[in-house]
């Protein structure tokens, strides 16, 4: 089932090569009927993880880029964070810090 709401979709307390797939077809259907434009991802209960979960959460970036929207993503882990930047996809699903309006004011 779909959600159209504007509540963050929740990742699962376990993501690994045994529950990816099962998760990915629970989530993308989510993602394209998410109502709105930014589809906010709470990944904060992920607490076993694998490469799999990056392939999870970059699967339905695509399907979000494919259904014309953003897909953000709150609460990675320090791990997954660190395994994408290993992996270098970190800039393909953490966004980049804006600089303060006062460090761009100093330039």
């Amino acid at each position: 089932m779909a959600s159209t709401s504007s509540q963050a979709l929740q990742l699962p307390k376990e993501l690994t090569y045994r529950q990816a797939r099962e998760c990915l077809l629970h989530l993308r259907p989510q993602v394209v009927a998410f109502a709105a434009s930014l589809v906010p991802v709470d990944a904060s209960a992920v607490k076993v993880f694998d490469s799999a979960a990056l392939a999870v959460l970059l699967a339905c970036r695509r399907a979000a880029l494919e259904a014309g929207k953003r897909l953000v993503i709150e609460g990675l882990p320090q791990g997954l964070q660190s395994m994408a930047a290993l992996y270098g996809v970190d800039g393909l699903l953490m966004p980049q810090a804006l600089p303060d309006s006062s460090t761009a004011q100093q330039r």
